[in-house]
Order: structure tokens, then sequence, then C-alpha cells
């Protein structure tokens, strides 16, 4: 899209790269509204139905800026508002979109796996993870390949049409296995819940919690096993108190430790988003056509299909780690291997890093070597990296959120990963726009000018190596203040324990 929106509405790289990165937090933003929904009242089935639609819309509309003659700007002429105004509309559907297909796609995966006992559904759910990040691979694979190849060899009129094609074509599938689905009913708002909590917790700030009648001073609300709140965010536990039998209105003490969940999640999360800016970058299509492309004597690779790398790294670990990586890794070793969810996020912050700061030296080298003569697989490593860490990180973090939040919130998973790469992309845009206006005073082009000889991509580079470094640290005291999660902690009752349920 960077490169449709350089050659057909003549913008400059910096003013697509805000473009694409505001789109993209756009897209990655309102899936929490769509998991909203779909836990909340629609459920996910017709949750992916209606946002399925709206994707064929804004897929077609973008074919017609294509079509149809002064839909988009003529040669050496800048765009009017009515062709920008038609642009962004593609672009919003297309969002709405994903707000509905994103959070909800895994989950409603997830929902069809409902036999076996917990050992065997939580393995079976591991290798669920892992495939459907594969597939989602392979898909961006083929867009990435042979969508760009028809693009770059037949134009933007049939290259769009391709698109539109597919997702006709995915639709009818998708509707047509409604008779066969296992469709989980949604169970009202969730988030009006926690609201509750925070209300009662204040209302009730003045209560000791020593002194509580342990017969009467948690609500158990329809819960067979007798909970008492954790420890962790304790002065939340003043909202599940019952000061007296029979006091309405009270929230249970598993409300109250569903909103700790997610409280705790957070920090988490934000170390995160550092592996998502560095995904959503712009530049590598760009600093590809500036160099030598040719593979052979007569084939070309399209600029826009060097990201094929990246999904060819993250699919090939996503589907290789539990069949064939950890099993190989446990016979060397003697033991049996697995790292925890925290580790492979953690693991992916470091790759993410190492990925910009070999972006930076390979920017260097072409800036130093004739135009167009240095090759474009040079960019291979830089790529495969982002591809690891996205591997690592985003299947890790997505796995860590449905195993973390409530049972409820199971669409939120996904949406709170996608929430960390929107504000991923206004982050990037307001970094794009600072550095360029920092470094492009007193006439000068700027790190990010526009021709990239003139510019220095490679110091952009190295700066978000550097936040990389940073956020690392972030992430290791996050982990040491997140500790072990307890869900449910139990009391002991006429002295009888009960279990007590725990996660990574």
């Amino acid at each position: 899209m960077v490169i449709y929106l350089t050659r057909e509405y003549h913008m400059g790289n910096a003013a697509a790269a805000v473009i694409m990165l505001s789109w993209g937090a756009l897209s990655n933003i309102t899936p929490i509204f769509g998991a909203f929904l779909s836990d909340s009242y629609l459920g996910r089935f017709r949750t992916i139905a209606f946002a399925t639609i709206s994707c064929f819309v804004g897929l077609t509309l973008m074919w017609l800026t294509a079509m149809i003659p002064g839909a988009k700007p003529q040669p050496d002429s800048p765009a009017t508002p009515h062709q920008m105004f038609l642009l962004f509309l593609a672009l919003a559907f297309s969002s709405i979109g994903s707000a509905g297909v994103r959070p909800c796609s895994i989950p409603f995966g997830a929902d069809q796996f409902t036999d076996g006992n917990t050992s065997d559904r939580e393995r079976t759910l591991r290798v669920y993870f892992n495939c459907y990040y594969a597939s989602v691979g392979l898909s961006f694979i083929f867009a990435s390949t042979v969508v760009v190849y028809v693009q770059d060899r037949f134009g933007w009129k049939v290259g769009f049409a391709v698109p539109v094609a597919l997702i006709v074509a995915s639709a009818s599938m998708f509707l047509a296995g409604s008779p066969m689905y296992v469709k989980v009913r949604s169970r009202g708002s969730t988030l009006t819940g926690f609201g509750r909590v925070v209300v009662a917790a204040v209302k009730n700030r003045n209560v000791d919690l020593e002194k509580l009648d342990l017969a009467f001073g948690y609500e158990q609300g329809s819960s067979e096993v007798f909970l008492m709140p954790s420890d962790k965010l304790r002065f939340l536990n003043r909202a599940c108190i019952r000061r007296y039998a029979g006091e309405p209105r009270v929230c249970t003490v598993e409300q109250v430790e569903d909103l700790k969940s997610v409280i705790g999640v957070l920090p988490l999360w934000s170390a995160g988003i550092m592996v998502s800016l560095v995904m959503s970058q712009q530049f590598g299509p760009l600093q590809a056509e500036a160099m030598n492309r040719r593979l052979g004597g007569r084939f070309t690779i399209p600029a826009g299909s060097f990201s094929v790398f990246q999904l060819l790294t993250m699919t090939l670990l996503s589907a290789c780690y539990d069949s064939y990586i950890l099993p190989a890794v446990s016979k060397l070793s003697g033991r049996p291997a697995r790292l925890t969810l925290k580790q492979r996020m953690g693991i992916g912050v470091l790759i993410s890093t190492a990925s910009t700061a070999v972006a930076a030296l390979v920017e260097a080298k072409r800036r130093r070597t004739e135009e167009n003569r240095m090759s474009a697989l040079w960019l291979v490593p830089q790529y495969a990296l982002v591809g690891l860490a996205e591997a690592f990180s985003v299947i890790g973090q997505v796995e860590f959120f449905y195993v973390a939040l409530p049972r409820t919130m199971s669409s939120y998973a996904v949406a709170l990963w996608t929430l960390g790469l929107g504000v991923s992309n206004l982050i990037g845009t307001a970094l794009v726009k600072a550095v360029q206006a920092a470094t492009a005073r007193g006439g000068r082009p700027g790190w990010l000018a526009t021709d990239l000889d003139e510019g220095h991509y490679d110091y952009y580079y190295w700066v978000l190596t550097a936040m990389g470094v940073v956020d690392f640290f972030y992430f290791l005291v996050c982990i040491w203040a997140y500790g072990e999660e307890v869900r449910k902690k139990p009391w002991e009752v006429e002295g009888e324990a009960l279990v007590e349920e725990q996660s990574d």
C-alpha cells in the first residue's frame, strides 16, 4: 500500500508512512470494541459475519480507486479532497472489518475444542495457536508474493481485484459451515461488572478487611468453590465484602479476581508494544526499491514482496515449534524442553531489538554503495529476525492473555495484542514526525527524506534499537512485578483445604 500511495497518489515517503501507520492504528485499536460487542452482545459468529461484509466493502472501494477514471490523481497532479475521501473510506471499512475478525477468529476456533480433559485441551490449544499463526503466515506469504506480483505485473486494477475475489470465497466458506460450528453465547458486559467493582471498592474504602466474619465476609455468587480474594491489589477486595447477610448487589470474589487479572497483564502488554513498533515499520519496501532486486538473469523481486521472508520465518517456526523443535531440543538435552509464555515474550523483545540493529547496519552499508548496486537480499536478515520476534512474542502474548484473562473475555486476548499494535502505530507516527521535524531544520533534508540517499534511515533504526534495549529491561521489571498469578485462592473451611489453581 505504501508503494500505491507514493506512485499513484504522489505522496512523499514520510506522508505515505504516516497514513499507513494511522490506518494501522485504527485497524488495531478498533478490535477492542469488536471484542466488547462479541463477548457482551453479538457472539463471535455473528461478529465475524458482519465484519467480513465490512471487509468486502472496504476492498471493493479500494479496487474502485484503481478502476474508476478520476478516482485517483492524474500523473503529476495532487490528490483532490474527493479522491482522498474515497481512499480513506475504503481504509475505514477495512478497519471496521478488522475490528470484528481479528479478536474473534482465534477464540471462535478455540471454542470448537470442547472435548477432552483439561490437560488434553491445553495441549490441543497450544498446538492450535501455533497452527493458526502458521496458516495466517501462509496467507500473508500468498499476499506478499502472488498478489504483489500480480499488482506489479498486471497493474492495480487486476491486483486489487484478487483480494476482492478472495474475501468473497472465504466469506462463502465461513457461512456455509455455520450448522457445524460450536457457537458460545455472549454473557453480558464484563466491563460493566468491572465498573461495579471499582465503585464498590471506593464505597467500602473504610472497611477493615482484617475484621471480616469469614462466614459472611466475601460474596461467593454461584460458585461451587468457596473462594477468597488474593492479596494482590488488595484494595479491590473491599468490592466483594458482605457487611451483613442478604446485602443486595454485592460484587463476587470472581468478579474482583477477574478485574485483577486484567490489571495484572497490562504492564506486560505495554512491554510488548516495542515489538509491534518494529513489526509496523514501513520503510523496508522503499529501501528495496533503491537496491538491486534482480534474482538470476531475468526475475526481479517486487519491492513489496520482501516481507515474505518475515512471514516465512514466522510461519516455519510456528508450524515446527511443537512438532519438531521442542522434541529435538528435548532429545539433545535429555530432558523435556519447554519455554514458558513469559520467556517466549522476552525472547521476542530481544530479537526485535536485534532486527533494528541489523537494519541500521544494512542501511549504512547501502548508503556507502553505488546506487542500485547493492543486492536487496541484504534485507533478508532483518526481515527474518522480525519474523522470529513475531513468532516468539506475538504468539506468546496472545496465548498468555488467553490463559490469564477471564474465560468470559476470550476475545480480548487477541484484541489486547492488536490494541498494542495500534498504540505502536500511533507511537510510530509520532516518532516519524518528530524525527523528521527535528532533523529537517535549516534546509536539511532530514533523516527520513524522500530520497533515501539524502536521508539517514540508519540513524532512525539506531533510535529504535536504543528504545528496544530500554524496553527489554522494562519487560524484566514487569515480569518480576507480575510474579506467579493465582487465579483462585481458596479458604480452608472447617479444616478442608480446597485445590489452588495457578498458571505460568
